[in-house]
């Protein structure tokens, strides 16, 4: 029960790494505020209820400043105040190259992708500082670590959150409030599912996440679990990093990788 009586915020909880965290954080005790601009908000809530737990539903657009403070007030009517902002939300912008991507389209992706974790730092920080401490997560992914695993919008929507998980860490120094980023790689969510069902169908599973090391993709409980662990007690002295969780996806340079009890070729 590491979030007894925390008063907790999940942004993009409607699916997928949200909805697994938010569901996990409920079941370790925390109050859950679910938030999501799709019904899937309700969905969650309703699970996290029928469990036992205690969740609020409400839908946000998490790149919209006016939606943020709605979504952080309501997590201090409801709960008391705020320990945890987990602000997970993010659009994958498709998969276009740099000569093929509109404006519009890497605008958007920026503002929901990054500009939707900074208005979280921004209103979340200081709620969470006046409740003596805690811990902000926020969604990047390997994209934003380097290239080759997302399109141009999302890896620089991506890269931008890492960096400002690590500028927020310095700026809240004597806070209490630690900021890191998650940096997932291919989990089957909502934003990958047409991937992992075109698999299936195909019958080429194999395939999926067959660059990383375990030759495999990940499920949401999975990044969800360190997610509650960057938010954690457990992690009280780890502030303004990177977390990949990406079966060891960016550990290495691309290379002709030597099968497992064979000699590479």
């Amino acid at each position: 029960m590491r979030f007894e009586g925390k008063s907790i915020i999940v942004t993009g909880a409607g699916s997928g790494i949200g909805r697994a965290a938010s569901r996990l954080f409920a079941a370790e005790g925390g109050r859950v505020v679910v938030a999501d601009r799709t019904e899937g908000a309700d969905e969650t809530a309703r699970l996290i209820t029928e469990a036992g737990g205690v969740a609020e539903a409400i839908r946000i657009d998490a790149g919209d400043e006016a939606d943020v403070i709605r979504v952080v007030a309501l997590a201090g009517e409801k709960f008391g105040g705020l320990d945890v902002m987990f602000a997970n939300a993010g659009i994958s912008g498709g998969l276009a190259n740099i000569f093929d991507t509109d404006v519009a389209l890497i605008t958007e992706v920026l503002r929901v992708n990054l500009i939707g974790p900074f208005l979280a730092i921004k209103h979340a920080a200081p709620r969470i500082a006046e409740r003596g401490g805690g811990a902000i997560v926020l969604t990047a992914s390997v994209a934003g670590i380097r290239s080759g695993a997302g399109s141009p919008a999302y890896s620089a929507s991506k890269a931008g959150v890492i960096n400002l998980a690590q500028v927020a860490a310095q700026q809240l120094s004597g806070s209490n409030v630690r900021v890191n980023a998650l940096c997932p790689g291919l989990t089957e969510t909502g934003m990958t599912r047409p991937t992992f069902h075109y698999a299936r169908e195909a019958g080429k599973t194999d395939r999926i996440g067959r660059l990383n090391p375990l030759r495999r993709g990940a499920q949401p409980d999975e990044l969800a679990r360190a997610a509650l662990f960057l938010a954690s007690d457990e992690a009280s002295y780890v502030n303004g990093q990177a977390l990949a969780v990406d079966g060891g996806l960016s550990s290495s340079h691309p290379v002709t990788r030597q099968e497992y009890g064979r000699t590479a070729v």
